[in-house]
């Protein structure tokens, strides 16, 4: 009488074996057929090694420029700075609805001069 254990055992050995034989014959390069490399992790030749790394470098260059360009345009538009003294408890209460508001004091104020009711 068989243990279910052993039983289990055999069933992975048979599937473990069968599943090997299917790997060696799948395992022949496809790069062969078609005369290019095959999508890898490491390319096989140092010329397709150059070459991706150029393509990454390039596409690293034009995100630093678009990056940078970004910030040119945010320091553009926020370069008008307004100083304006405000007593103890109106700070205090723009604070707070800032942080409760999860916003920049900033963008209350603007929104508060934008008002249509004050004619500004």
């Amino acid at each position: 009488m068989r243990r279910p254990l052993d039983e289990l055992t055999s069933k992975l050995k048979c599937n473990c074996s069968a599943r090997n034989a299917n790997q060696s014959q799948e395992a022949a390069p496809l790069g062969s057929e078609t005369n290019k490399p095959v999508n890898r992790l490491i390319a096989p030749t140092e010329e397709a090694r150059r070459e991706r790394a150029t393509t990454r470098a390039l596409q690293r260059e034009d995100s630093r420029i678009r990056l940078r360009d970004l910030k040119r345009a945010r320091d553009r538009e926020s370069k008008h700075y307004v100083n304006c003294p405000l007593d103890y408890d109106t700070k205090t209460r723009l604070q707070k609805a800032a942080l409760e508001n999860d916003v920049k004091m900033t963008v209350i104020m603007k929104a508060a001069i934008d008002q249509e009711d004050n004619g500004y």
